[in-house]
């Protein structure tokens, strides 16, 4: 992997999922806290404070991005269901990374959080019909509209991309034996 900010590639959207795309997104978004959940397992807290890149977050940072992201992402989602085209307010991630809470507090706070918000936000997304998925949000942030199907793949990417630092930051510094060792 030459690029340890993208360890499965940076996002790309080619276009509307349609109803038959659209399922594998909602499947990744749902298999996303047990996915990260196993990433952590087992890890201690000189682990958990290790940054994932040079310059990058820690995993215990990153584990609470997922969770501030998602919850902001759940809410894009229901504000564009209810309002046209909705001015979203972004926040600086790197900013919310630094707080105390997002540096120090135990990862099995988000990991909580996540489990329980993705569950709700799968219950959503399952319930969306076809004119649901047409309306969008604008992000100010990057001076454009953002539609429901490009944002579903982009949350399904992101969940599965933060894993992988921690995964591959796993893997690395030789935390996890491979799979079928023993």
């Amino acid at each position: 992997m030459s690029d340890l900010r993208y360890p499965i590639g940076e996002f790309r959207h080619s276009g509307p999922l349609g109803p038959q795309g659209r399922p594998q997104s909602i499947a990744r978004i749902a298999a996303a806290p047990g996915r990260l959940r196993a990433a952590v397992e087992g890890l201690g807290p000189e682990q958990l404070d290790t940054p994932y890149r040079g310059a990058g977050w820690t995993a215990r940072q990153v584990v609470h991005h997922l969770a501030d992201s998602h919850a902001n992402g759940y809410i894009r989602f229901r504000l564009a269901l209810t309002a046209h085209t909705p001015v979203i307010t972004p926040y600086d991630e790197p900013a919310w990374a630094r707080l105390p809470d997002a540096a120090a507090a135990p990862v099995e706070l988000s990991l909580t959080l996540l489990e329980a918000l993705h569950r709700r936000w799968v219950l959503l997304l399952e319930q969306m019909g076809a004119e649901d998925w047409s309306r969008s949000y604008h992000h100010p942030g990057q001076r454009r509209d953002i539609g429901l199907e490009e944002a579903v793949a982009l949350y399904a990417w992101h969940g599965e991309h933060h894993t992988a630092h921690i995964t591959s930051l796993s893997a690395r510094m030789g935390w996890r034996r491979p799979a079928g060792r023993s």
